[in-house]
């Protein structure tokens, strides 16, 4: 019989397997491709193909290829086709088309409107009739594929994706599609095993997809042999014998198959599932070659007639965030089933990543990453065996998210999740220039600009790029599940607009504080990042704190101090990481001193300061300074020139010797500060308290002067209330 050239699609990564899979059904000159395989055969191949692929979703018959640079070629290309011999005139006809990388042809729908009038105007100039365009029910289906100036054109001989095996009787989701089910199992050497008589279990079988995968392989069942329509059924050129031939081959093969079947297993605690897959096996017409039964997982034993074999299941991933944590529950369950009960037995999972695969403690091969959809996943092979086991370490909030992040990255935005894309692409914009004008690396990008997803995106530019993002804490009344959405939304598109790993950004979740909440320590990684601002550089943490050592909102006022400290002396009080003291001291300040109780912070401090190049006379000391500025008010041992003044809200650190509140206590901490100032000296004082009030009569013999709008930086603007600063000087 005459050779053509052929293209089978499989899903992305098993191009290999399905090669295999050609070859052995008598595919000649067999070669891997993209989301496909080319092959050469007769159109005996085709059809068996079509039959008995267990991967493949479609099969081409390619008739032409020919280079197309505007749609005016590809008409004309299609035409060099004789239609009539595939497609009868008065017939029906669909046009598919795919679009890849071409300079005029931009839409793959025109794409497939110009390749059917060229086809029903060739038809109508021979035949005086034209065929009618269905895509519900067509007689052949072409399709079109248009990348870097070529075209190929194909008729699908398949028609309906052969993954459709017909088994499905009712509408039950079904988590995994049969040709990757089908994957998983030859993946997992099951042909081999059930060859040796082994039991297939699924202990969270759903309704059935992989049994009956698994059954179909074992009994010898072609895929396609319960399908009633093929893409070449009505094709002119269908050969209705040759298809008859193999159809009674394969139902021979089957007949001799199904008599060598081994036990194959499924539980599941969902009686509807079950019911399902019941009724799925009862429509393969081997309804006693697979026992159901209703279990939870907890509950899995292999009876002592079932021979060890393999277990293969496609537990749930989950996917959304508040899944997670049930999720890795389940898996711990599952692998201390597995260790208990099944030694001896080979497993494969087809599960979310990798790392939540560490939840079943036991050892596996090297993972393989399929595609079940769009969403990429792991399988995992392995021996179920004592030297195999070891304990998982608990997993943290931090790593699951973490995986989940990685998931994301594999599907498309959610409708929510574009809204906040969006967003950020118009902030970058709008803040693109201010940006390049004023070097600006390190930015507030996203500050809850849609109420319904109330985050806070800073933006870090170091050696690389980093996303700070803190979530406000949402309201009671919110249902905790929604809030959980939303907040993966919103970091989907984040990754997603700022093309950053998961490892590069760092999240949140911020509560209202009644402390000095950025000395709280959340963790202890010990990352630090250096970053760059005003022409100092700073070391940054995003992991170990609430706040990551920079306080975004006080650069206008840094840069204030910077080009007001030449020649001055400088004092610091609270002084936290020092980032004040560092442009004070790049800006030429003769003399700096901070002050801060924690020497951790001081210590950091310090290191900003070494790296910039800051040495000599910049005392830091560690005290509290409620207690050091009261001391020194009463006798000061020196005066300053410029003071930077900025307490925390609250304080009732045990190693303060009183409870402080800004609003309470500031004119008593103004005037303390102001004790240690020079006559023409000047105190920067600002504070973070969103409803504070300057008490101005009790302040009555100081001048103080409102500079909160302009210490406002530009990212900053929609919040006009993140802080509060005064200029104050004696009268």
């Amino acid at each position: 019989m005459t050779e053509s050239s052929f293209f089978a699609t499989v899903p992305k990564a098993l191009e290999s397997l399905l090669a295999q899979e050609l070859s052995v059904l008598g595919a000649r000159e067999v070669v891997p491709g993209v989301a496909g395989v080319a092959f050469r055969g007769d159109l005996a191949t085709a059809y068996r193909v079509c039959l008995w692929s267990r991967l493949a979703n479609h099969v081409l018959l390619q008739l032409a290829e020919f280079p197309v640079a505007d749609a005016e070629d590809l008409y004309h290309g299609v035409q060099t086709i004789d239609w009539r011999e595939h497609v009868a005139p008065e017939g029906r006809l669909a046009v598919h088309a795919t679009l890849k990388r071409h300079a005029t042809l931009q839409h793959s729908h025109f794409v497939a409107l110009k390749t059917k009038d060229a086809i029903v105007d060739q038809l109508r100039a021979h035949c005086g009739v034209r065929p009618l365009v269905d895509t519900e029910h067509p007689d052949v289906i072409v399709h079109v594929h248009v990348a870097a100036q070529r075209a190929q054109v194909s008729l699908d001989l398949a028609g309906d994706s052969l993954h459709r095996r017909g088994y499905r009787t009712t509408r039950v989701p079904a988590p995994i599609k049969e040709n990757l089910a089908s994957a998983l199992l030859l993946l997992a050497d099951w042909p081999a095993i059930a060859a040796q008589g082994g039991t297939l279990l699924d202990p969270m079988c759903g309704s059935g997809t992989l049994l009956l995968e698994g059954l179909m392989i074992a009994a010898d069942y072609a895929p396609g042999l319960l399908r009633e329509g093929f893409g070449f059924l009505r094709w002119r050129q269908h050969d209705e014998r040759l298809w008859q031939n193999l159809r009674d081959e394969a139902r021979q093969r089957l007949a001799a198959g199904q008599r060598r079947v081994p036990k194959c297993i499924g539980f599941d605690h969902d009686r509807l599932a079950l019911q399902a897959a019941t009724q799925h096996l009862l429509r393969l017409g081997l309804p006693h070659a697979v026992h159901f039964e209703r279990r939870a997982i907890t509950e899995a034993r292999p009876a002592a007639a079932w021979p060890p074999g393999l277990i293969a299941c496609n537990p749930p991933y989950g996917e959304r965030l508040e899944d997670r944590q049930t999720v890795s529950a389940l898996y711990e369950q599952c692998g201390a089933v597995l260790q208990q009960q099944f030694s001896g037995w080979q497993a494969a999972f087809l599960i979310g990543d990798a790392e939540l695969g560490f939840r079943f403690g036991i050892r596996s091969q090297k993972p393989i990453t399929l595609y079940n959809g769009a969403l990429a996943c792991v399988l995992l092979r392995f021996a179920i065996e004592p030297q195999a086991f070891f304990e998982p370490k608990p997993l943290t909030d931090e790593a699951r998210l973490a995986q989940q992040l990685r998931k994301l990255r594999e599907i498309p935005l959610s409708t929510g999740a574009e809204m906040v894309a969006n967003r950020l692409r118009k902030n970058q914009k709008a803040l693109a220039a201010w940006r390049e004008q004023n070097a600006i690396t390190c930015y507030r990008l996203y500050d809850a600009d849609l109420p319904e997803y109330a985050l806070a995106v800073d933006c870090y530019h170091g050696e690389r790029l980093w996303v700070h993002v803190q979530e406000y804490a949402a309201p009671k009344t919110i249902d905790p599940d929604k809030a959980a959405q939303r907040r993966l939304e919103a970091l989907h598109a984040v990754m997603t607009v700022l093309q950053v790993p998961p490892e590069q950004l760092f999240f949140k979740l911020r509560q209202p504080q009644k402390q000095r909440a950025q000395y709280e320590k959340l963790a202890e990684h010990g990352h630090f990042h250096i970053v760059e601002e005003g022409g100092c550089r700073f070391w940054v943490n995003f992991e170990d704190y609430l706040d990551t050592g920079l306080f975004l909102d006080h650069r206008p006022l840094r840069l204030l101090l910077q080009q007001t400290a030449r020649g001055k002396r400088f004092l610091n009080l609270f002084g936290y990481t020092g980032t004040a003291t560092v442009h004070a001291a790049k800006g030429g300040a003769r003399a700096t001193v901070t002050v801060d109780l924690s020497a951790t912070y001081l210590d950091w401090a310090r290191r900003n300061l070494e790296l910039n190049g800051l040495r000599g006379a910049h005392e830091l000391i560690q005290a509290d300074c409620l207690a050091w500025l009261a001391q020194q008010a009463r006798a000061p041992r020196q005066r300053f020139d410029v003071i930077f003044l900025d307490p925390p809200t609250f304080s009732n650190s045990k190693r303060m010797a009183e409870h402080f509140d800004v609003q309470r206590d500031h004119v008593r901490l103004i005037r303390q500060a102001c004790a240690l100032l020079v006559p023409e000296g000047v105190l920067y004082f600002s504070t973070n308290y969103r409803r504070f009030q300057l008490d101005q009569p009790a302040l009555a013999t100081l001048r103080c002067e409102d500079i909160s709008a302009q210490t406002l930086p530009k990212d900053f603007a929609r919040n006009a209330k993140i802080h509060y600063c005064w200029k104050i000087q004696p009268i």
